[in-house]
């Protein structure tokens, strides 16, 4: 019987695309991998504004600058993970060791969970410093702002997605190893039988064992 681990099997097997882009988790990926792209960038060019004839430069939401830095930070690692969780999502098929995948699984669900919290964190936020903000007398383009705190919440959802969708992929893993294939050699619950069946060391008595001497011997009838 073929065996299987965390969704794929073990044997491995030909890279499809077209149904690698069609699985749900590609695709929660591909937009986690948009959203942060709209975040960062869009703080990046329109986050910092001379609010003040003369001044540095300051953060749109509330001039806390922290707060750009913070978004600007989690949307570039966001972005980088989703490139390697990607590419690990295609060549997981070719990885034939089942401890190897438990450990791509447990790394994608950590990382998926923490950032969830961290985009989650970054939302709450922004949407209070932007509630806090005057647009009008600080001059920061409300629409850029708006976008950076929906894309933000957009975000914490996917990465949550992420999250449930690696949290299954674990448990289904896990059964699967649970009912995987095992070597009979090593496996004493094996129903079929053993190469010398017999006594407890696997020696079986030949049928042909001599006889006792006179056991077979010839008896004269009595009369």
């Amino acid at each position: 019987m073929e065996s299987s681990a965390y969704g794929a099997s073990l044997a491995g097997g030909a890279f499809d695309f077209w149904s690698f882009i069609k699985q749900t988790q590609t695709i929660v990926r591909l937009f986690c991998w948009l959203f942060s792209i709209v975040v960062f960038a869009t703080i990046i060019n329109e986050g910092y504004a001379n609010h003040h004839e003369g001044g540095d430069t300051t953060c749109m939401f509330n001039e806390n600058d922290s707060a750009c830095n913070y978004a600007v930070g989690i949307g570039i690692l966001a972005f980088l993970a989703c490139v390697a969780f990607i590419v690990l999502d295609a060549y997981f098929p070719q990885i034939s060791n089942a401890k190897d995948r438990k450990y791509i699984v447990l790394g994608d669900l950590v990382f998926s969970g923490v950032w969830t919290f961290l985009w989650f964190v970054c939302f709450c936020v922004l949407a209070n410093l932007w509630s806090k903000t005057n647009a009008v007398t600080l001059q920061v383009p409300a629409d850029a702002a708006r976008a950076v705190v929906a894309f933000a919440f957009f975000s914490t959802a996917t990465w949550a997605l992420l999250t449930v969708l690696a949290f299954r992929r674990y448990r289904l893993g896990m059964d699967e190893i649970g009912i995987g294939y095992n070597d009979p050699a090593t496996d004493h619950t094996s129903p079929y039988p053993s190469s010398y069946p017999g006594g407890p060391d696997g020696y079986q008595q030949s049928p042909f064992t001599p006889t006792t001497v006179g056991e077979g011997a010839y008896q004269p009838p009595a009369y």
